[in-house]
């Protein structure tokens, strides 16, 4: 037996509201994806902590070089089915990564600061609609201003104030913006603990609360996002002097919209209508270190198994560090 039944006029609001959600989620998400700003996605890059996440570079000059490529086929919707369209969505940045550390203490822990200069590509298809959209160009500055971190007995630890500089080249309703348009206000931490005596075995974990201003040239304040990135790893020594050794580990991320969007979007449609994303993966990361150099070279790649409201792709990491220590003082005889 089929029983039809008219909505009540709770539950017509309910479907209108779930209409209207979708309908924000497809345009933004798919004919708005190239431009950094109207994704469903944070600040925050996924990908780019894993192993060693407590670890703070020696005292001197730290330069690093992150690549970081993106892809997706695939759009998840609120409750985290596929929405069946077709299209593809990447982005490549590159990130070069500059640390200080000072020689001298402070509260009896390590100050270091920390800028990130990014560039960035992406690319956004969507046959079904005629979208073949792209950009490339100088993304987003990070910088981290204040960062200290403490050596203990089982663990290294780090905490630090970091903010997001709308750099980027963005034009509201632009499909080539590389930048978000915006201001974000982040506090991070990050921690490793030995498992063993000897400090080979490792579990890390990488945190990134984020809080966002108004989107330059509109009425929409993002909603805040939270990232934790972890890993467990061992390092695995190649020759008995240890100046060569392999690290590797099973790494992951999860990141998740924590707060609604505030203002309007389009036409002053409520911009909280838009449902909150979240995106999970896991996957491997192997390091090659060279302690005596002050040099290492990693690789990652990060399946995701889960995203609401997002694109589910992999992501693939692959760089390296460098240290210029400071001259070691010697003293002189009498």
């Amino acid at each position: 037996m089929r029983c039809n039944v008219a909505p009540t006029g709770a539950a017509e609001k309910l479907m209108v509201h779930n209409k209207i959600a979708f309908a924000l989620l497809v345009s933004i998400v798919f004919v708005g994806i190239v431009s950094v700003s109207a994704q469903q996605k944070a600040q925050w890059v996924t990908g780019q902590m894993g192993l060693d996440a407590g670890v703070t570079p020696p005292p001197g000059l730290t330069y690093a070089n992150l690549s970081i490529n993106y892809s997706a086929t695939t759009l998840k919707d609120a409750k985290g089915n596929s929405i069946p369209v077709q299209d593809e969505y990447s982005f490549w940045a590159i990130e070069n990564i500059l640390y200080y550390v000072p020689s001298f203490k402070v509260l009896d822990g390590t100050l270091s600061f920390q800028a990130l200069l990014p560039i960035g590509t992406g690319s956004f298809t969507l046959p079904a609609f005629g979208v073949n959209a792209g950009g490339a160009g100088y993304a987003d500055t990070w910088i981290r201003p204040a960062t200290l971190g403490w050596n203990l007995k089982r663990a290294t630890t780090w905490v630090g104030y970091a903010f997001t500089a709308p750099t980027g080249r963005f034009t509201p309703g632009s499909t080539t913006n590389v930048g978000s348009g915006y201001w974000g206000n982040n506090v991070v931490s990050g921690t490793t603990l030995y498992l063993t005596k000897n400090k080979m075995t490792t579990a890390n974990l990488t945190t990134d609360w984020e809080i966002h201003s108004k989107k330059s040239g509109t009425n929409e304040t993002p909603g805040q996002a939270f990232t934790m990135e972890w890993g467990v790893g061992r390092v695995v020594p190649l020759d008995k002097t240890m100046t060569k050794l392999l690290e590797l580990g099973v790494i992951g991320y999860d990141q998740w919209q924590v707060t609604a969007n505030g203002g309007t979007v389009g036409e002053g449609l409520p911009a909280g209508l838009i449902p909150f994303y979240s995106v999970h993966a896991v996957g491997v990361q192997a390091n090659f270190l060279l302690p005596a150099k002050n040099a290492s070279s990693f690789f990652k790649f990060e399946p995701e198994y889960l995203a609401y409201s997002h694109p589910q792709g992999r992501t693939l990491v692959f760089g390296g560090s460098w240290t210029w220590g400071f001259p070691k003082a010697t003293g002189t005889k009498p």
